[in-house]
């Protein structure tokens, strides 16, 4: 039993990791449309960002998988000089694709500017609300 343990907390540590993912200066100023309409947006291209979903057999946080998703896709469009992204489709083994758009003073209604108190409703329903700023 105590073998178990000594074994299986390794894993449960390393699924609550954030594995270093932070969103930096320039995806700060990327807005994410989670159902927004980016029709009036230049598409600038796709971005498909990838994180690990398991660690050996256990699963990591669903949550904290789309987060770090999302980090990485505003992180990478910010490189392509994009304003908003949007996803394209639900993650899949930890991997998923977003639309890059440059949408200037024409946003789309639903994307919240980063570091905005209001709330972003993904294509679920729920809703997030930040808990510190940035």
């Amino acid at each position: 039993m105590r073998k178990t343990l000594l074994l299986l907390a390794p894993a449960a540590l390393l699924g609550a990791c954030t594995w270093g993912i932070t969103l930096d200066d320039g995806g700060k100023q990327v807005r994410t449309a989670w159902s927004g309409d980016v029709s009036s947006c230049r598409e600038l291209g796709k971005v498909t960002v990838s994180v690990m979903d398991h660690v050996g057999p256990v699963d990591r946080n669903d949550i904290k998988v789309r987060d770090e998703l999302e980090v990485m896709a505003r992180n990478e469009a910010a490189k392509m000089h994009a304003d908003t992204i949007k996803p394209l489709a639900e993650p899949s083994d930890g991997s998923q694709p977003w639309g890059a758009y440059q949408c200037g003073a024409a946003a789309p209604a639903s994307a919240a500017p980063a570091g905005s108190a209001a709330p972003a409703a993904p294509a679920g329903g729920a809703q997030t609300y930040p808990i510190k700023g940035g």
